[in-house]
């Protein structure tokens, strides 16, 4: 392969890297960044580990583009409830899609983001504090989004329904990955939102 400036270049990839990227995100978000092995990946994405350091750098920063791409895609849902039409809609598609996504029938149990932000050992610092950032700033877009609601009860100050949203969606993502079902999880969700609505 010559390159543009006429240099030889290396072969080109014999792999998808989409498609490898969301068998990495599989395989992190079922065993957490801790939990994950070079092998492990490597195994799942049908690369070497050659092919994985050239395309995607070292496993903290596959994991950096896997946590982007869990936020595009899975993840999602934040940033479409945030569009809803009022701050009671925002708040009930934020509680019921935590179910969904941690709870799902086709996707790992639990929440990567809040597993991430478990990872203790020295060589985790830089993934717990991206996961701690995303959260911050997930929390930051709420609090924003709420303050511009007109229609929810007045005993809530907007930071602090922004951090309880959050935390009653953390508390589904470690009871999913506990093993509590999705309908479990769904009427726990309801009840929790008749408490914080009604």
């Amino acid at each position: 392969m010559i390159r543009e400036d006429g240099m030889p270049g290396g072969r080109p990839r014999s792999f998808d890297a989409d498609a490898a990227l969301d068998r990495a995100l599989e395989v992190f978000w079922q065993h957490g960044y801790e939990g994950t092995s070079l092998t492990d990946l490597t195994a799942a994405m049908g690369i070497n580990k050659p092919s994985l350091y050239a395309a995607f750098g070292n496993k903290e920063e596959l994991f950096a583009k896997v946590l982007a791409r869990y936020l595009d895609g899975p993840g999602a849902y934040t940033a479409d409830a945030l569009d809803a039409p009022t701050g009671r809609e925002v708040v009930k598609q934020l509680i019921h899609g935590a179910v969904g996504l941690t709870a799902g029938q086709n996707t790992p149990q639990g929440c990567l983001c809040v597993s991430s932000v478990h990872a203790r050992g020295p060589e985790a610092h830089t993934v717990r504090q991206d996961a701690i950032a995303v959260r911050k700033a997930g929390e930051a877009a709420l609090r924003r989004r709420l303050e511009r609601a007109t229609d929810l009860p007045s005993r809530y100050e907007p930071a602090a329904l922004a951090a309880l949203v959050q935390t009653i969606s953390d508390g589904i993502a470690v009871q999913a990955a506990a093993g509590r079902s999705h309908d479990e999880l769904r009427q726990i969700a309801d009840l929790a939102l008749r408490a914080l609505l009604d």
